[in-house]
């Protein structure tokens, strides 16, 4: 099973930029999207069904739908506000269930989407970003408690879970390329790294790790500066398990090639 993890930057500035014919090229099992700012009424129908056909006289309808070889179900997640946050999941099978994560401080930001298929939970999180002087610190740090609160819910209820997303945080200083110019800023507060070296050492496991001690190995990088052609970048996208489950990971890799976000996709495979 192949789940992927993007943050887009609004999906429907990535849809310019190719996002559902590379969706449909991934033939991934399941697609974590994060930062999607916009709600399902303002997508079109490939951001909604991607690879499903419609006749060209036909009203878009879901009895005009056509099977292709790929077609994606999707489930959102979206903000209140217009144009801001919002997860989604696309996956090739239905969702057994779908959910949020309950609290409406979190939910009315549209931060999780939950898919249900069989034992596994697929998360979809955009967790908070502090922002400067830690001005959404206090905010970030309860998203933060509650989403280990809802693993730990899933886990003890008996499934397995994959929280994927943009986590916001630059765990250690091998995420980042500056660590100590950084060391005051958003996404590397020593309150953002403490809660990485908790939910990581209380029945969780950073995949990437398993399989990767190399530095330099970066999920985001500004728009500023060349950083994304210097390489000076953040890893602050993960795709965790549940430790009793990473036997099952057979890969964690960062796709750093693909284009389309000031992000790059991250890709789990499970056996």
């Amino acid at each position: 099973m192949k789940i992927i993890s993007w943050n887009v930057n609004g999906i429907r500035a990535a849809e310019k930029k190719g996002f559902s014919s590379w969706l449909l090229d991934s033939k991934a099992d399941v697609v974590c999207i994060q930062e999607t700012k916009a709600n399902p009424l303002q997508l079109e129908p490939n951001l909604i069904s991607p690879g499903a056909k419609c006749d060209e006289d036909e009203p878009i309808f879901a009895s005009a739908l056509k099977k292709s070889e790929i077609v994606y179900n999707s489930v959102f997640s979206s903000a209140k506000k217009a144009g801001y946050s919002g997860t989604a999941i696309y996956s090739l099978k239905k969702p057994d269930s779908t959910e949020t994560l309950g609290i409406p401080e979190f939910d009315d930001e549209g931060r999780t989407t939950i898919a249900h298929f069989g034992t596994l939970a697929v998360i979809s999180a955009y967790f908070p970003n502090s922002q400067g002087q830690g001005l959404r610190l206090d905010y970030k740090l309860r998203y933060c408690d509650a989403i280990f609160n809802k693993c730990n819910e899933l886990v003890k209820s008996g499934k397995n879970i994959v929280l994927c997303g943009d986590y916001n945080i630059a765990h250690k200083s091998i995420d980042l390329a500056n660590p100590k110019a950084n060391e005051k800023n958003a996404g590397y507060l020593p309150e953002e790294r403490e809660w990485m070296d908790f939910f990581t050492s209380h029945g969780y496991t950073d995949t990437f790790r398993l399989f990767c001690s190399e530095p330099k190995q970066y999920t985001w990088w500004s728009y500023r500066m060349h950083a994304r052609e210097k390489n000076i970048g953040w890893r602050i996208d993960y795709q965790c398990v549940n430790d009793s489950y990473t036997k099952n990971v057979v890969s964690s890799t960062i796709l750093s090639e693909v284009q389309g976000s000031d992000h790059c996709p991250i890709s789990i495979e499970l056996a």
